[in-house]
């Protein structure tokens, strides 16, 4: 199976910890008023500013389909309340009620969750890959990126297979 090529930001951090356990990947978009390509340090930080220890996703993917490290990965995250000690959080940058991810985003977002979905031993399906949306009440990842999960998991399958 193919790794992805993730881009180190080196982002300094408050405290954080470590996650126990891993069972779920959740996928995020912005969300803001407009369809936004923020990178993860721009994300970083907006959520320094609201006194978080720094970006509470793991993993950012652009527009273009590079994928920047966020928070560091074995550490619990702060993007799915009452969920991140358990979870991995991918935000995939736009705002997807508005517009649709990128063809390059889809692809990114497949061989990233097949190299976390093999690294954690998690199936790749509707219980371990999941929208933010499927945990609480939101429209996060917007209706345009969590209509595709289906085929994303799919191709997520092929990679971790191929």
């Amino acid at each position: 199976m193919q790794r992805v090529n993730i881009k180190d930001t080196e982002l300094s951090f408050g405290e954080l910890s470590k996650r126990m356990a891993t069972d779920q990947i959740v996928i995020h978009h912005t969300g803001n008023p407009y369809d936004d390509d923020l990178s993860a340090e721009e994300i970083h930080a907006s959520h320094r500013a609201q006194g978080w220890a720094g970006i509470g996703y793991h993993y950012v993917i652009r527009k273009s389909g590079t994928i920047e490290a966020g928070r560091l990965h074995w550490t619990v995250g702060a993007h799915a309340y009452e969920h991140n000690n358990h979870t991995i959080g991918i935000h995939v940058c736009g705002n997807f009620e508005l517009a649709d991810p990128t063809g390059a985003q889809i692809e990114s977002l497949a061989m990233l969750l097949a190299n976390l979905c093999t690294d954690y031993g998690l199936p790749i399906d509707e219980n371990h890959v999941v929208g933010h949306r499927d945990l609480m009440p939101t429209a996060c990842p917007g209706t345009n990126l969590y209509v595709l999960l289906p085929e994303v998991r799919g191709k997520a399958n092929w990679y971790a297979q191929n």
